[in-house]
Formats: structure tokens, C-alpha cells, sequence
């Protein structure tokens, strides 16, 4: 090796370098919690659909089981806003890296805790509510999860390429979706006895290797610079809450309202699932292909959207993405309804992989960017999850208005038309977020 090259070697990166590593160290541990989160969450969202309505409601009529099964899915989007207001709180006074290593162990606990349950014939009710216990955990985990991972690499990454960098939760979330599916195809092929005895159990157990993995890359993370001045110039809120509903309300109510279109996410990955085998006819195997399918392509469609919008704007990729998924909603429905697996693949790429990828990815960095870094990680948090608890109920909510017949899928797309509308709406009148440097995001005056 030359002097020259010696001396080079010797030398520190440069601030750009040092900051593109910081982030993509920031991103990387962040996708994999975020992969961590929507596994456990998927896998409980299949489980819901296809056995526990057998496994832990077996003494109520099969409508009701499901019902029931369904709305076990959907009490952990209620403990997501506590999990929100609570982490959020915690993430944005004692540091964003201290509160995902803390939230990464809750959900991994308790989605391994999943996997050793007893079942109600072993327990009787009380194995249910132990479910629920254990429901909660992984929400309240969950509240505070990707919107400190968004917070901690927007905080880090450069002014231009924001939004592609904060998508690497998405695509650590879709990712999840893949493996949870691809989990539960390995095992959705052993007979019902099986099945329902032990074969549900080992996608959750296999969490612990993720668990694992993303807690050794995590402990690497460092807190950003943004938030290391705001302890510095002692600015950190002593309640973000009381400051977020002060100073930034108008913020909340559209992250809220954007929030709630995940209800898309929800029908597909869980109420049709669910619809389409136990009332269409569809095999397992078939529906959860159609999952790893759409969501594989969302893989390439996520950072593509992602750099759009760092190019565009946040607002034209975002709006686009919401009309595209009203139309495609209706088709997706139309298409399982009419028994067309062809359909069912077109319908599920237009609307999982494109449309539904646009809103989400564009997300990941217009949420937080609403608002100040002192209060970034709460309003971020609080925000999204209230909104996803209405997506997390969706479920629920669309086998308590489904009609009878071809067509009774209607209600339920016309609810989902109402959802979007709102966040439409929110969106058309936000500001633009894109090409703002880190300390002109989230300005009181900017709402």
C-alpha cells in the first residue's frame, strides 16, 4: 500500500459517507423491526382467519367463532394509541434508540408466548383470554415500533432522499407480510387435526429467530443528531402530549385520518382471506399465494414510489395511490366473489403491490415530518395509531355488515370509499413536506 493510500486509509470518512452509513444503519435496524412487527402481526391475522376460531372459540356457532376469532385480531390496534402515547412519550424524552430495542423484546415475547398456549379444550375460557393478554402485549409493542423507526431515520437521512430511506420500514413490513404467509403455507397443508393441535404454533415460534437478528443489528443504531440538540439546547418536552395538542392539533388529525386508510391493508390480509375460503370456496394455499405474490412485487414497487415522491412531492404519489385503491377495492371483491383465481392475482398486483404500496411508502416520512423533532416520535405515534385501530376493527367490522349474496361484499367496500375520502381530504389540504431541511419540518404555524 502506497503513503498516500496508507494516509487515506487512515483518514475519516467523510461527513456525507459517515451520515449515509448512519442511516442506512438506521434504516437497516429499523426494517428489521419493522419485519419483526408485521411477521408477528400476520401470522396472528392468518391464525385468526383459518384457526383460532377452532382452536379457541370451538363451543360457538361457526359464524361466531369467527366473529370472535376476528375481533381478537383487532383488540391490539385498541392498545396500539396507549402503546403510542406511552413509547412515543418515552422515545421522545429519553431517546428514540432506548424505546425500539424495548418495544422489539415486548413483541417478541409475546408473540412466542402465542405459539405455547393452551388451547380452550385444555383450558376452557381461560385459554381465550390469555390469547387476548398476549394480543395486547404485541399491540401496545407495536404503537410505538415503526413511528420510531421512521422518526430516528428521517432524523438521519439526507434531505433528498428522505422518504426512500424511511420506506425501508415499509419494505421491512412487507417483508414480514411475505414470511408470515410463507409460514403459515408451510403449515396450512397438514390436515386439520394437526393443524389445529400443533402446526398454528411453529410460525410463531420461529419469530425468535427474527427476534434475534434484529436485536443484534439495533444495538448498533445511534441517536440522531436532531434529536441530540434538542437535549443539548434542553428542549426536550417534559409532556410531548400536552406539547403535540398545543401546538401541532391539526397534525394530529390528518395523520389520523391518513392513518385509517391501512384499513385496505387489513381487508386484504385478513377479512378476505377469511371471506374468500369459508364463503367463496377458495383453497387456503391459493389465497395465502396470492399474499406472498402481491406483497413480493410491493418489494419493487415500495422504493420506487419512495424515490418518486422524494422527486415530485409526497402529496401526488400519496393521492394517486388512495384513488387507485378505492377502484381496485371494489374489483379485488368483485373478483373473489366471482370464484375468478386470475382475477383474484390481477386484482390483488393493482391493488396490493401498486396502489396500496403508493400511500404506505409515501407515509413512512410525510406522518413524521408533520411535525418538530421534540415531539416527533409522539405526534408520529399517537397519530398512526389511532388510526390504525380503525383499521385493526375493519375485520371485524366488515363480517358484522356483509350482506348475503354475490354482491354482499358492497357495504363494505362503500365503508372503505368513506375512509379514503377522509384521508384524501387530509392530504389535499397538507402542506408539502418534500425539499424542507430537518428544521423546518413541523413548524407550529405550519400545522
Amino acid at each position: 500500500m502506497s503513503a498516500f493510500a496508507a494516509q487515506r486509509a487512515n483518514q475519516p470518512p467523510p461527513i456525507e459517507d459517515a451520515q449515509l452509513q448512519r442511516t442506512k444503519r438506521a434504516a437497516s435496524a429499523s426494517a428489521f423491526g419493522s419485519m419483526l412487527e408485521y411477521y408477528d402481526l400476520n401470522i396472528y391475522g392468518a391464525a385468526s382467519a383459518l384457526v383460532f376460531s377452532h382452536v379457541f372459540f370451538p363451543e360457538s356457532s361457526a359464524g361466531s367463532a369467527l366473529l370472535l376469532s376476528m375481533a381478537t385480531f383487532g383488540v391490539a390496534y385498541v392498545a396500539r394509541p396507549v402503546g403510542g402515547l406511552v413509547l412515543g412519550h418515552f422515545g421522545d424524552r429519553i431517546g428514540r434508540k432506548k424505546v425500539m430495542l424495548a418495544t422489539l423484546v415486548m413483541m417478541g415475547a409475546a408473540t412466542f408466548a402465542i405459539g405455547c398456549l393452551p388451547s380452550y379444550a385444555t383450558l376452557g375460557w381461560l385459554a381465550p383470554v390469555m390469547l387476548v393478554v398476549c394480543r395486547i402485549l404485541q399491540g401496545f409493542s407495536a404503537g410505538g415500533e415503526q413511528s420510531g423507526g421512521n422518526a430516528i431515520i428521517l432524523e438521519h437521512a439526507p434531505t433528498s432522499r428522505r422518504n426512500f430511506f424511511s420506506s425501508w420500514t415499509m419494505t421491512g413490513t412487507t417483508a414480514g407480510i411475505v414470511l408470515a404467509s410463507l409460514a403459515f403455507l408451510a403449515v396450512a397443508k397438514m390436515p386439520d387435526e394437526q393443524l389445529y393441535s400443533w402446526g398454528w404454533r411453529v410460525p410463531f415460534w420461529a419469530s425468535a429467530i427474527v427476534i434475534i437478528i434484529a436485536y443484534m443489528v439495533r444495538r448498533r443504531l445511534e441517536e440522531p443528531e436532531a434529536f441530540q440538540e434538542v437535549v443539548q439546547n434542553d428542549e426536550v418536552a417534559t409532556l410531548p402530549i400536552v406539547d403535540l395538542v398545543r401546538t401541532h392539533p391539526v397534525a394530529i388529525l390528518r395523520v389520523i385520518a391518513c392513518s385509517m386508510t391501512a384499513s385496505v391493508g387489513t381487508v386484504v390480509s385478513v377479512f378476505v382471506l377469511a371471506y374468500a375460503v369459508d364463503d367463496n370456496g377458495f383453497d387456503r394455499s391459493t389465497m395465502l399465494w396470492v399474499s406472498i405474490t402481491s406483497n413480493l412485487l410491493a418489494l419493487l414497487c415500495l422504493p420506487a414510489f419512495a424515490v418518486l415522491s422524494d422527486r415530485i412531492g409526497r402529496k401526488p404519489v400519496w393521492l394517486a395511490g388512495a384513488v387507485g385503491c378505492a377502484v381496485f377495492t371494489a374489483v379485488y371483491f368483485q373478483a373473489v366473489a366471482t370464484q375468478s383465481t386470475l382475477w383474484v392475482y390481477i386484482a390483488a398486483f393493482a391493488l396490493t403491490s401498486v396502489c396500496y404500496s403508493a400511500v404506505i411508502s409515501v407515509g413512512t416520512s410525510f406522518y413524521p415530518e408533520m411535525f418538530h423533532t421534540r415531539i416527533r416520535y409522539s405526534g408520529s405515534a399517537v397519530g398512526t395509531q389511532i388510526g390504525y385501530a380503525v383499521a385493526g376493527f375493519f375485520p371485524t367490522i366488515g363480517y358484522a355488515i356483509i350482506g348475503d349474496g354475490p354482491n354482499g361484499w358492497i357495504p363494505i367496500v362503500a365503508l372503505l370509499f368513506v375512509i379514503l375520502a377522509v384521508g384524501f381530504f387530509a392530504v389535499a389540504t397538507a402542506e408539502e413536506t418534500a425539499g424542507l431541511e430537518l428544521d423546518e419540518l413541523g413548524q407550529p404555524a405550519r400545522g
